[in-house]
C-alpha cells in the first residue's frame, strides 16, 4: 500500500539537507524519519494505484452487467404487456 522506496527517498533527501557537522546522527534521524513518515503515511485512507486500477475495472464490468440486464429486463417487460 506504502511505497516504502518512495519513503526511502524522502528519509534520505532529509538526511541529505543536514550540515556535515550533524552526518554522525544521520543513521539515527534516518530511521526515526522513515518510521515518523511511516506511521503518519499509515493513518491515511489509500489504497495503492495497482488496488484502485483493479477494483474501477471490476465496477466498469459490473456497470456493463447492469446495463446488460436493464435492456434484458426492459424488454420482457415489455414482452410480458404485450402479450397481456
Amino acid at each position: 500500500m506504502i511505497n516504502t522506496d518512495k519513503l526511502e527517498q524522502i528519509a534520505k533527501q532529509m538526511n541529505d539537507a543536514l550540515p556535515s557537522g550533524i552526518k554522525a546522527a544521520a543513521d539515527d534521524f534516518e530511521a526515526k524519519a522513515k518510521t515518523i513518515l511511516q506511521s503518519q503515511l499509515s493513518k491515511l485512507d489509500m489504497v495503492s494505484r495497482e488496488e484502485f486500477d483493479r477494483q474501477s475495472a471490476v465496477l466498469a464490468k459490473t456497470r456493463q452487467m447492469v446495463e446488460t440486464l436493464e435492456a434484458r429486463l426492459n424488454e420482457l417487460e415489455q414482452k410480458h404487456s404485450d402479450d397481456c
